[in-house]
């Protein structure tokens, strides 16, 4: 019997990104829930806010606000970076109330990385390394065993990224999705630059900054 994820090829992952322009994460998750269906995913996205945030994506953010988070009984502070395009958004109710989550979200699942693309060449072949050593243990052939990989990669991403981790108050949706709706509601890109973390008592703190990217005025 064949399943709905065996149904979303790669080639249908890509069109639904050409269609919305959103990442091809959130384009494959808007498959998953739509049942392969493109037009309804292409509407889940839209709801989410993502399609129309991504067409913003390459707009500079040289605006923002720094924000920070003390947990109860001040052991652990969180200080979160999060830009915008404009001091009037930067200013907005929305906009603080989204720093603020995230940095009460940073002090609960304490992410290391802002994104996939910031961590480091190093954990990243040390984790793949680790979950091939696994798989290969299955016996199964290297096609599958990539995929296993594949599989077990988007999780660790989910785990150690702050935006693919999923919102601590609304599990439903991940940092990323969350920006990307107060993205699509205040009409200016918005991203995270960076972060710091702190635990009293901890032999070590993360601070965490995303890489540049090129943008575009």
């Amino acid at each position: 019997m064949t399943t709905v994820s065996e149904k979303i090829d790669a080639r249908l992952v890509k069109e639904l990104r050409e269609k919305s322009g959103a990442p091809m994460g959130e384009c494959l998750k808007a498959l998953q829930e739509a049942k392969a269906d493109i037009e309804e995913a292409f509407v889940v996205l839209r709801k989410r806010g993502v399609a129309s945030a991504q067409k913003k994506a390459a707009r500079a953010t040289n605006e923002g606000a720094v924000g920070t988070y003390i947990h109860a009984g001040g052991k652990i502070g969180v200080l979160v970076e999060l830009n915008c395009e404009s001091d009037f958004v930067a200013r907005t109710a929305d906009f603080q109330e989204l720093l603020k989550d995230i940095a009460m979200h940073i002090a609960a699942s304490d992410p290391r990385y802002v994104k996939p693309e910031d961590v480091t060449a190093q954990d990243l072949e040390r984790e793949k390394d680790i979950y091939r050593a696994q798989a290969a243990t299955t016996g199964k052939p290297a096609p599958v065993i990539e995929k296993i990989v594949d599989g077990k990669m988007a999780k660790f991403y989910e785990e150690v990224c702050l935006l693919e981790q999923p919102f601590i108050k609304d599990q439903a949706i991940s940092i990323k999705e969350l920006i990307a709706q107060k993205v699509a509601k205040l009409g200016e890109n918005i991203t995270v630059r960076r972060f710091a973390r702190f635990k009293v008592g901890a032999a070590e703190w993360t601070v965490a900054q995303t890489k540049a990217v090129e943008t575009a005025e």
